[in-house]
């Protein structure tokens, strides 16, 4: 037993030996690589004081008109009109109160061809409305109330709408009053070819911010809101696909196109909209491998319009337009919405590309007319 007890404490010794001898390895350390986060980190934004002070700028519309309609009735087999009948229709929408004394903001479809606007506001009380003026190509009108003390949404600068910033869209879906949802702007200068315009001499300015915000039928004319309560879009369509109900994704119209036809619809009852003149093509990897194009950036010059505003100020066909205003603008809704924010008579500078030069020019914008009268209704 004492033999074995020594061989046992005989081999420990020699294991806690060997211990000792053997060198000290350091420690390993693992480093993890952090993501490299933006200098103000992301939040989760509170709408409650948002909503609170923008909802009642948010009117409930609605709009009767009549139609006449063929009356007829069967006589031995044989179907003979007797007359017409007439028939009231009713439409409702969203408005955007844009000042206190009753001026609202909505969408041409929603009280275009209305024989009677009646707006319910947020406290319920219904007012009648007239129709003050409407601009089919951006789909916007201005109908008013005779009120006081209104509370209204102050524009915002929908330039520095950044995608992915959180937004609130304020409307009347399914006759809803007063819905708010959120969601966040999921793209900008989105061209949909979704505005009907029967005036063939403007083109449609359709430049709108899309968002994730569920929107519906109702929806239209609404607010989209930024986190500081301030009016950055008019709810104007839905992507619905055939389901006629939201899907995922609606559109705005940018609250600074929004704000030049508002005015101009107050001063004129029409819009006064600036044109340059060219016909544009966006450049893309083979439009740039045709013309030979430093960068795919900027807009083409397919075609210049004699005697008009950049005809006038030296851009000619193959030209590639890199700014307009100061701004970059490398899709066509992108130059149509910088253009709605002039009116004829401005004097807009031009950034363009021409034999891998670029120049600068200043154009004075005229009106579809050629000239730079103001234009009425």
């Amino acid at each position: 037993m004492r033999k074995s007890l020594f061989v046992f404490i005989a081999t420990l010794a020699t294991v806690m030996q060997s211990c000792a001898q053997t060198p000290e390895q350091p420690a390993t350390t693992t480093v993890v690589q952090q993501p490299t986060m933006p200098a103000e980190r992301l939040t989760l934004t509170d709408f409650t004081d948002v909503a609170s002070a923008t909802i009642d700028g948010v009117v409930h519309i609605k709009t009767e008109m009549t139609q006449l309609t063929p009356l007829y009735q069967s006589f031995f087999g044989f179907i003979i009109q007797q007359g017409v009948q007439r028939q009231t229709y009713s439409a409702y929408g969203s408005g955007v109160i844009i000042t206190s004394d009753g001026y609202i903001l909505t969408n041409n479809h929603v009280v275009q061809d209305a024989e009677r606007i009646t707006v319910t506001l947020n406290d319920r009380r219904e007012l009648p409305a007239r129709l003050v003026g409407n601009d089919p190509a951006t789909d916007l009108a201005v109908i008013k109330v005779e009120s006081e003390g209104l509370t209204y949404i102050p524009f915002g600068n929908s330039d520095q709408v950044r995608v992915g910033e959180p937004v609130l869209a304020i409307g009347n879906p399914f006759n809803l009053t007063s819905t708010v949802t959120s969601g966040i702007i999921s793209a900008k200068a989105r061209n949909m070819h979704i505005i009907e315009n029967p005036r063939t001499t403007e083109t449609p300015l359709e430049s709108f911010l899309q968002t994730d915000a569920a929107v519906n039928s109702g929806n239209s004319g609404g607010a989209l809101v930024n986190s500081q309560a301030q009016l950055v879009g008019i709810v104007t369509a839905i992507a619905s696909g055939k389901t006629g109900s939201y899907i995922g994704y609606s559109f705005a119209i940018p609250s600074n196109i929004a704000v030049k036809v508002a005015a101009d619809l107050q001063r004129y009852g029409y819009v006064q909209r600036g044109y340059l003149g060219i016909q544009v093509t966006e450049v893309d990897a083979n439009v740039a491998r045709q013309t030979g194009a430093r960068a795919i950036k900027g807009l083409y010059v397919a075609k210049v319009v004699k005697d008009c505003a950049s005809d006038r100020a030296g851009i000619r066909q193959g030209d590639i337009i890199l700014r307009v205003a100061g701004k970059e603008v490398n899709t066509f809704a992108e130059m149509m919405e910088e253009l709605g924010l002039f009116s004829p008579g401005d004097e807009v500078e031009v950034d363009y590309e021409r034999d891998g030069h670029t120049n600068t020019v200043k154009a004075t914008l005229l009106n579809s007319q050629g000239n730079t009268q103001i234009i009425r209704k």
